[in-house]
C-alpha cells in the first residue's frame, strides 16, 4: 500500500491550494445538488431514472445502435451495470436488440421509434431543468467556465490512454 505524503505549503502556494480545495468542495456540492434535482425531475416527470436517460442519450446519438460493450464504454460503467437497464428498456419497448452479423454472442441495442420520441421529450425537459438550475451563471461566463472545466477533465484523463 502506498503512503500519501503531504508536503507543507508556504505562503501563496498554501492559500492557492486551500482555495482550490474549497472550490472542489463547492463543485462537488453543486454537482450533487444538480444530480439530485435531475433524479427527482426524471422520477416525477417521466417515471424514469437518470441512468435510463443516460443509456437512451448514448443510443440517441448513434442511430445504428451500439454493442453492449460499446455502450458500457461510452457510459464508462461495467457491462453488468448496463445490462439490467437495457433489459428493462427492452421490456418497456424503448430499445430493441439486434443480432450482430458473424457474431452469435453479440447484439446491438438501439432506440425504437417510440424510444426516440420519448427521449426527445425527456431531453427537452432536461435542457430546461439544467437552464433553470444554472441560471445564476451569466451566459457570457459559460464559455470561460466550460474551458476551465474541460482543462480539468483533460488533466484527469491523460493517464487513461
Amino acid at each position: 500500500m502506498s503512503e500519501v505524503v503531504v508536503k507543507p505549503s508556504h505562503g501563496h502556494e498554501a492559500s492557492a491550494s486551500k482555495a482550490r480545495l474549497r472550490l472542489w468542495l463547492k463543485l462537488l456540492k453543486a454537482t450533487k445538488h444538480v444530480e439530485a434535482e435531475l433524479r427527482e425531475n426524471f422520477r416525477t416527470g417521466f417515471d424514469t431514472t437518470l441512468p435510463r436517460f443516460d443509456v437512451m442519450a448514448a443510443l440517441y446519438r448513434d442511430e445504428q445502435g451500439l454493442k453492449m460493450s460499446e455502450l458500457s464504454s461510452v457510459l464508462r460503467v461495467s457491462n453488468g451495470n448496463v445490462t439490467g437497464i437495457v433489459d428493462r428498456l427492452v421490456d418497456d419497448g424503448i430499445l430493441v436488440r439486434v443480432p450482430v452479423d458473424n457474431d452469435r454472442r453479440a447484439t446491438t441495442v438501439r432506440l425504437t421509434t417510440a424510444g426516440r420520441e420519448q427521449f426527445e421529450a425527456m431531453a427537452s425537459s432536461h435542457e430546461r431543468w439544467i437552464d433553470c438550475l444554472l441560471d445564476g451563471i451569466e451566459a457570457d461566463e459559460v464559455p470561460h467556465l466550460s474551458e476551465q472545466l474541460e482543462c480539468i477533465a483533460r488533466k484527469s484523463t491523460k493517464g487513461e490512454d
